[in-house]
Order: structure tokens, then C-alpha cells, then sequence
């Protein structure tokens, strides 16, 4: 009868190890899956974040690009601009659709980059004489840089959809890449054709 005792005793005492060891597993299971879940949401708040910011620059150069445009005395530049304004107008609707995609209302967020680049263009204006070429010079920097300063976001922001698994984002977001880098090689080549030259001659 001891003997039997001892083994049933025994047998008590090893179960609760034997919890204990699925305890600790269960333990490390959880703390080496929670790394992907807090890295994930960081990513697309930031992704979200940019998107808002690069939606109110945009809203922004509807209001600026008609005063570039307005400012400008090439023909040719006047008739890029007009254009850009009507692609810029499909880009906030683009944006918009983003937005739906991520099941947000469409919210804009102050670009301070955008800001200070539009303001620069407006300084530009202001300090060079009507009608000049060198005045149309001074808009095609300013319209590239705001240009260089779009295609980084949206090269940016495409490879962050791509990532976080938002194929239908990234889709729209490259279609717009493509129109600004068009953009700007257009502004490229009207400055180098004329106007460049004609700036070079008035005093």
C-alpha cells in the first residue's frame, strides 16, 4: 500500500511542472507575436499621417497654380500650367479614393513644405518684372520644385502602400507619380527650348 502511495503522490506533483512548462511556452508564443503587430500599425498611421499632408498640398495648388499661371507671359507656360491645374484637380480626387480605401473620411493636414514652396513662388513673382522672361524663368524653378518635392511623397508613399499590402492605393498613387514626373519634364523642356535664352538677353 506505500508503494502505491508514493507513485500517486508522485504523479500529483509532476503535473503542476507539466503546466507550468506549457505556461512558459504558451508565454513565448505571445511575446514573439506581438512584435509584428505593434511595427504594423505604427507604419500605417505614419502612411495615413502623409497622406492627409500631400492632400492639402494639393488642395493648396488648386488655389496657387491659377496666380502662376496668371503671372506667366509665355504662352506655352501658361498653357502647362493650365493643364497641370486639371491634373492637379484629379489628384485631390485621387487622394479621396485613398482615403475611401482606407475607410476615412478625407481629411487634410497642414503641409508646411507646401507652404513655404507656394510662398516661395509668390516672392518670385513679386520680385520679377511683368512680362519678362526672366519672370517666367523664376516660375518654372518655383512650379519644379514644388514638382520634385510631389514626386518624392508619391514615390514615397506608392512603395508604403506596396508594403502594407494596399495594392489599390499603390495603383493610384503611381498613376499620379507618373503625371508629375511628366510635369516636370515638360517644365523642363520649355524653359530649355526658349525662354532660358530669351532671360539671358534682358537686362
Amino acid at each position: 500500500m506505500a508503494t502505491v502511495t508514493k507513485k500517486k503522490g508522485s504523479a500529483k506533483k509532476a503535473a503542476p511542472k507539466k503546466a507550468a512548462a506549457k505556461k512558459s511556452t504558451a508565454s513565448k508564443a505571445a511575446t514573439d507575436s506581438s512584435a509584428p503587430t505593434q511595427t504594423e500599425p505604427a507604419l500605417h498611421e505614419l502612411f495615413v499621417d502623409e497622406i492627409k499632408d500631400i492632400y492639402w498640398a494639393e488642395k493648396k495648388l488648386v488655389q496657387t497654380l491659377p496666380k502662376m499661371q496668371k503671372a506667366a507671359t509665355s504662352g506655352e507656360l501658361k498653357n502647362a500650367i493650365g493643364d497641370h491645374l486639371e491634373q492637379t484637380r484629379e489628384h485631390v480626387a485621387r487622394l479621396e479614393q485613398v482615403f475611401a480605401i482606407l475607410g476615412q473620411k478625407a481629411q487634410a493636414k497642414k503641409c508646411d513644405a507646401m507652404e513655404g514652396l507656394t510662398q516661395e513662388g509668390q516672392s518670385i513673382v513679386e520680385d520679377t518684372e511683368a512680362g519678362s522672361a526672366t519672370r517666367d524663368v523664376g516660375i518654372i524653378m518655383a512650379s519644379q520644385k514644388i514638382e520634385h518635392y510631389e514626386i518624392a511623397t508619391y514615390g514615397s508613399l506608392h512603395q508604403l502602400a506596396t508594403v502594407l499590402g494596399l495594392s489599390d492605393a499603390a495603383e493610384i498613387l503611381a498613376t499620379t507619380l507618373e503625371e508629375e514626373k511628366e510635369a516636370d519634364s515638360l517644365l523642363s523642356s520649355i524653359a530649355e527650348n526658349d525662354i532660358n535664352y530669351e532671360a539671358s538677353t534682358e537686362e
